[in-house]
Parts: structure tokens; sequence; C-alpha cells
């Protein structure tokens, strides 16, 4: 089993920066990848970001990029996601994920967190 628990949201305005954390507990070497996905009212959950848990294998299946990183403290066990910019359609529930597919599909991730919510306005 595998626990996730994200932090790190909350307001910010139009422009700024926010750091997303994800603690991993658990058997942390029964998975491989670890992701970012984000959901709005109405709409399906989308990849934000994925990285193998060593951190050497990333990417970013939105357009997003130029302006997020994503990181993996493997010693500790830390997911985070690093976000410059911010855009009000960023607004959104953010949601930590690992599983054992290098997959944009939420499908493909067993194990989620229960989401941090952030909120980009002025």
């Amino acid at each position: 089993q595998v626990q996730l628990v994200e932090s790190g949201g909350g307001s910010v305005q139009p422009g700024g920066s926010a750091r997303l954390s994800c603690k991993v507990t658990g058997y942390y070497n029964s998975i491989n990848y670890l992701a970012w996905f984000r959901q709005t009212p109405g709409k399906e959950r989308e990849a934000v970001a994925l990285s193998s848990t060593l951190g050497g294998h990333k990417s970013y299946p939105g357009s997003s990029e130029d302006r997020f990183t994503i990181s993996v403290d493997s010693d500790n066990e830390i997911l985070y996601l690093q976000m410059t910019n911010l855009k009000p359609e960023d607004t959104a529930m953010y949601f930590c994920a690992a599983g054992r597919l290098f997959s944009r599909s939420p499908e493909d991730f067993k194990y989620w967190g229960q989401g941090t919510q952030l909120t980009v306005s002025s």
C-alpha cells in the first residue's frame, strides 16, 4: 500500500508562484512513477506532469512545461510541483498520483492523494 498526502495549495494572484508537495508513505518500491493531475468541476482529471520515482524520466503532457517543474526528493519520498507565472485557468484541485506505468491516463494510477485546491485570482 502507498499513501499520498498533498500540501501547498491556496490562493495566489495571477503571475505568482506556488509549490505543491506530496509526501509518499508506504511501500515506495511498489511504484515506478509519480504524477500530478488537476481537475476542475465538470471536467475530466488531466495529467499535468509525470516523473519516475528517481526523477530521471519526466514529462509534461499539457501545455505548462515552460511554467511547471516536477521534481522528486527520492531520499525523503516527496514529490513536488513548482509552478510559476500562474494564470486563472490554472485554478483547480491538484492531485498527486502513483503507479507503475508512465501514463497520462488517470486509470493507470492506483494510488491517489486527497487533493489540494489551488486558486489563482486577483
